[in-house]
């Protein structure tokens, strides 16, 4: 074998020796403290994810259309405390919330119980996948008009005159995270909605 085949057997028999003390090290780890390292990589995982999403950015823009709309099944939005909520940014909006004084331009809104005067609802939200690509304002658009066409609405609409309006991504807002478009009935005049206006 020449000084090369020598220098190479060397070199594995140190890497297999290495490789047993390791394995060496591993198995004097008590079962708490293997525990407590894969805890607290878990908790620090947690932790970015948290943080990571917290910086999603509230910027979208608003689309207003004209009709309400009707075929998505809301769910009741989870409970964030006593209402009203002040200072409430759009990403942290909830299927079913109602705002006072809603102003879709306006990076924060006051969510209300929707038995108070209101002059919004968010009555359907469409998520796009985290990996799905930034699809233009176009698509947005169109997609936005399809979250209202598919909501479902309670018959109490007709006692109001309202609007559609969509919120959607930035191309900004997409690329920290933001993947909704969320669809609202609003009513020009006020605070005049006293209700629900999803089933």
């Amino acid at each position: 074998m020449g000084s090369a085949g020598a220098a190479l057997a060397g070199a594995g028999s140190a890497a297999s020796e290495k490789a047993s003390q390791l394995a060496g090290l591993v198995s004097r780890q008590s079962p708490a403290r293997i525990g407590g390292a894969v805890a607290a990589v878990v908790v620090m995982g947690l932790l970015i994810w948290w943080l990571t999403s917290l910086g999603g950015g509230g910027s979208k823009q608003p689309d207003a259309g004209a009709s309400p709309a009707a075929a998505t099944t809301p769910s009741a939005p989870a409970s964030r405390g006593p209402l009203p909520l002040e200072g409430v940014g759009p990403l942290d909006f909830q299927l079913g919330d109602c705002f006072k004084d809603f102003d879709p331009e306006a990076p924060q809104s006051t969510i209300v119980d929707c038995t108070a005067g209101h002059s919004a609802q968010l009555i359907a939200i469409h998520h796009y996948q985290q990996s799905d690509a930034y699809p233009g304002l176009s698509a947005l658009k169109d997609k936005g008009r399809e979250t209202c066409r598919n909501a479902q609405l309670a018959a109490a609409t007709t006692n109001y005159d309202l609007k559609q309006r969509n919120a959607y991504p930035s191309s900004t807002s997409w690329d920290n995270g933001d993947r909704r478009v969320d669809c609202y009935v609003t009513a020009d005049n006020g605070n005049v909605i006293m209700e629900s206006l999803i089933p």
